[in-house]
């Protein structure tokens, strides 16, 4: 990846063909960071001068926020990165990283395990289900698992804090016992990916016996307004939105512990991290210092207060002194 003749055919090439079919994969080409970046607490690395990495992100604000945090981090660190977050689907952004359309994009445990590997049952330790899908993802895949935040973007259902407390409920076999004796309340606001997945709704009803008279289908941000608006009374989540706190929504309680762990970890092809390990060097302060507290303030600041999702990344890393700005 190191900046050249042949590199920038290649990637130029890459970069062409995709703005050109971005409808039918799903990637999109950004404009550059306007930020003039210097290291800070992350330092200058010789190595990396000049290194083009291509840092991809799915197409959810959280994912884009930890994609804005890997450039910046990056930039500062003496690289070039290329911004092609943002992309449609997990699978398609799974995809890109694999066949080398991206070099770098934060992933999930439990997603790795449950979707890409095809594993039937979650496991409960944080720690346990990293080093299975950092094992076999690597076996399989030839892909790096990075080791792994405390952010742990985990799904759950929310209602608003007004029906919650009408209806007493907290967790979430209280509303498997109130849909029991309200079927007709049992009306739920899914995205696309949510409705089929192994982790999703089938293995949610088949957990808890849930009654579900109808279902909406909803890309995954708009889920909580229309909750808020009465669109449906139960909305899927992810416990790290910064909607939640901004809309006043409850998260019910998953007292069965259906939900797999979700720790968010830096994923590479094994090729990129033999060749270039100090990206790894560059971005695990960076990860360390991330934990479901920070990233849902990043969220929120997203989300909720209409702030750009580089920006707010940008705003992160000077504060903690991981970089400066000119």
């Amino acid at each position: 990846m190191r900046r050249g003749a042949n590199r920038r055919r290649v990637l130029c090439a890459v970069l062409a063909a995709v703005s050109l079919l971005v409808s039918a994969c799903g990637l999109n080409v950004n404009a550059a960071l306007p930020y003039d970046v210097q290291p800070g607490s992350i330092p200058h690395m010789p190595e990396l001068e000049g290194v083009e990495i291509v840092v991809g992100s799915k197409d959810f604000t959280e994912n884009v926020v930890l994609s804005y945090l890997t450039q910046l981090t990056l930039k500062a660190a003496g690289a070039s990165p290329v911004d092609l977050s943002n992309i449609a689907g997990s699978n398609g952004a799974r995809a890109a990283l694999q066949n080398g359309q991206i070099d770098v994009m934060w992933e999930y445990t439990g997603t790795g395990w449950l979707s890409y590997l095809g594993e039937e049952e979650p496991i409960a330790s944080e720690e346990e289900q990293y080093e299975a899908v950092r094992k076999a993802d690597l076996e399989r895949n030839g892909l790096v698992w990075l080791p792994y935040s405390d952010v742990n973007n985990t799904y759950g259902f929310a209602t608003t804090e007004d029906y919650a407390q009408r209806h007493g409920l907290s967790t979430m076999s209280d509303v498997t016992e109130f849909l029991k004796q309200n079927p007709q309340e049992a009306e739920f606001c899914l995205d696309t990916e949510f409705v089929n997945r192994p982790d999703g709704m089938p293995g949610v009803r088949a957990t808890y016996g849930l009654t579900v008279t109808e279902t909406k289908i909803f890309g995954s941000g708009a889920i909580y307004a229309a909750v808020v608006n009465g669109t449906c009374n139960f909305g899927e989540v992810f416990t790290t939105d910064g909607r939640i706190a901004g809309l006043n929504l409850r998260v019910m309680e998953d007292d069965k512990r259906f939900f797999p762990q979700y720790n968010a970890a830096v994923t590479l092809r094994e090729e990129t991290h033999e060749r270039y390990p100090q990206i790894a060097e560059a971005l695990a302060p960076v990860s360390e210092a991330l934990n479901n507290e920070e990233i849902t303030e990043l969220n929120k600041q997203v989300d909720v207060d209409g702030r750009d999702a580089a920006e707010v990344a940008k705003d992160w890393l000077v504060e903690k002194g991981f970089i400066t700005v000119d």
